[in-house]
């Protein structure tokens, strides 16, 4: 047979390396190799491939030797080893390769396969470490990465477990904002209370982390009104009310400085207002009134949005009687007013006690000033001690009294009004709402006369195309404002659902914080009334028993001195009459 044509479609193998394998093979020389590792190589090296599993070849040259077929004992068929992965270079002389220590393993249940799919078993339990693990080999080989957890692995089930966390809470800012060292600045006709603003923020979008700044009470009438303008709909945390007369009074000055406090930590937890730029330039500016002149005045931003607010209709006062056709809305309203109500009776009654407890604390001022004016004029010290320790006591009770007024006023107080102040400014955004839904049929009726102009025109054939091209485009910007009014009523409308709805979470949170801690300063306060009564009765008691309690140490001096005057006395007794005795004995 020539050498070039082979019956099986393949390139002849070369005869020395044929011989020398068949002869090995006959001769047992392999019977110390084990049996498993005697397979492999024979496998490895006499698989045929089948033609057509394999691709085009090209035809190769090859030298014309002599081949010699013998007989061979073995299930791979009668002609040995042929195909083309025998070796290139001739290697009788060395044993087959010893098996690797996951081959019988893996051969271990099953027959092996051909050559093509042996070499690639070799090769993926070459690349993977094999042990107890029961899962597939895909799955091994797939999450074979350092750093990356298996899908049946405890760390993979804990973060599927986990609750997700929107990117917008996450990226979320933090503000810790304090209003403290009020002062009062100025000279008699411009004397005004002046605080300090400490914030510490997370946000990148200030240069500090942490930084001061002052500002009066019109600078937060400036931010709250700045933020009304710029986001309508949303509810702006307002700011405590103006009041002309006591407005330097120290319990005023500090529940306006709580107040402030307050609208501020809220305003700055907004999930819109914090990223206002008014906000930004109240909180970090320190040339506040230069920084909002150009922002007033330079800023085109701004200028923008006054004028699409005043184009649809923001600017003017509305037109036409409002008759609210959503029943949600018109539900809301009812209640807030019906809550407006009931928060104004609850701040009345509050301002009742509050003024009740200031009364009861002056009667216990006076009570100790004529108890104190009492032991002076008694003579008895048993009387007057006692008098004058009631005297005492009547002036902590009066403290006591002051400070639980004050903290009535600071916890459930400062509360109540700052939801009325809310509730005023969530009619403000209904104000607004009302606004774009008259702007939205202005516009709509505004289309209307601008598409019955057009149809005129049109009917009476005699305009000349620039007239017609002209009102086209009157229409298509018409058409273009109504759309637009109409988007931003729905979105306001959308809007101010989430702003009740947070209203309402905050409202629940807020009082419930807010009568917890008047409950417990109302009974701290009752403790310590307690305590100073009990105290008082057993100073009482220890002055009954004969051990003057309410004697200052000082007063247990006085025996002793006594005991000295009588001594010293009763020595001179003696030496008046020792110098008698001596007398009488001259004398006689």
């Amino acid at each position: 047979m020539d050498a070039e044509d082979s019956p099986w479609g393949d390139v002849p193998s070369r005869s020395s390396s044929n011989a020398n394998l068949a002869k090995s093979i006959n001769t047992g020389t392999s019977e110390s190799t084990p049996k498993a590792g005697q397979h492999t190589a024979l496998t490895s090296v006499s698989s045929p491939r089948s033609p057509a599993g394999r691709g085009p070849r090209t035809p190769r040259k090859v030298g014309a030797q002599p081949t010699r077929l013998e007989a061979v004992d073995d299930s791979l068929g009668p002609l040995g080893p042929l195909g083309d992965n025998v070796s290139a270079q001739p290697e009788p002389e060395q044993p087959p390769a010893p098996p690797s220590k996951e081959q019988p393993v893996l051969m271990g249940n099953a027959r092996q396969a051909p050559s093509v799919s042996s070499s690639m078993s070799r090769s993926m339990m070459d690349s993977v470490e094999l042990g107890d693990d029961d899962r597939p080999l895909s799955a091994r080989t797939r999450y074979s990465g350092a750093g990356q957890p298996l899908p049946g692995s405890v760390e993979s089930s804990r973060r599927q477990n986990q609750p997700s966390v929107s990117i917008e809470q996450a990226a979320r800012p933090s503000f810790d904002i304090t209003v403290g060292d009020p002062h009062k600045v100025g000279d008699l006709t411009s004397s005004h209370i002046v605080y300090q603003v400490r914030t510490k923020t997370s946000s990148k979008a200030y240069r500090q982390s942490e930084f001061t700044v002052s500002r009066r009470y019109r600078d937060f009438l400036w931010l709250y009104n700045s933020l009304h303008n710029n986001s309508p709909g949303v509810v702006v945390p307002p700011p405590p009310e103006k009041q002309a007369v006591g407005r330097f009074d120290s319990n005023f000055v500090e529940s306006r400085r709580a107040a402030l406090e307050r609208m501020l930590n809220k305003t700055a937890a907004h999930p819109i207002l914090q990223h206002d730029g008014d906000l930004k330039i109240f909180l970090e500016s320190d040339a506040f009134n230069v920084d909002v002149k150009h922002r007033e005045h330079r800023e085109p931003g701004l200028g923008e949005n006054k004028g699409m607010f005043s184009s649809m209709g923001f600017g003017s006062g509305g037109g036409g009687k409002f008759i609210e056709h959503d029943d949600w809305f018109h539900d809301r309203k009812i209640y807030l007013d019906a809550l407006e109500n009931q928060l104004k009776a609850l701040l009345k009654a509050i301002d009742t006690v509050v003024t009740q407890r200031k009364a009861l604390a002056e009667a216990a001022g006076d009570f100790s000033a004529s108890l104190h004016a009492l032991s002076t004029v008694e003579l008895s010290v048993s009387l007057s001690t006692p008098l004058e320790g009631l005297s005492d006591l009547q002036l902590r009770i009066r403290e006591v009294y002051d400070r639980q007024a004050q903290q009535d006023v600071l916890t459930i107080g400062i509360t109540v009004d700052e939801y009325i102040r809310l509730i005023g400014s969530i009619k403000q955004a209904f104000a607004q709402r009302q606004k774009s839904f008259h702007s939205w049929h202005s516009a709509e009726a505004e289309l209307s006369k601008r598409k019955a102009t057009q149809e005129k025109t049109l009917r009476s054939g005699k305009t000349q195309q620039d007239r017609l091209n002209q009102l086209q485009a009157d229409v298509g910007d018409g058409e273009r404002r109504c759309h637009q009014a109409r988007l931003l009523f729905e979105d306001m409308g959308r809007l101010m659902r989430g702003e009740l709805e947070r209203f309402e979470r905050e409202k629940v949170e807020d009082f419930k914080s807010g009568v917890e801690t008047f409950l417990e300063g109302a009974v701290e306060a009752q403790k310590e009334l307690i305590e100073l009564w009990e105290t008082f009765l057993m100073q009482l008691d220890a002055d009954e028993d004969g051990e003057p309690f309410f004697k200052p140490p000082a007063i247990n001096v006085a025996p002793a001195k006594q005991k000295e005057g009588r001594a010293q006395g009763s020595s001179d007794e003696n030496a008046q009459e020792a110098a008698a005795t001596l007398t009488a004995e001259q004398e006689e």
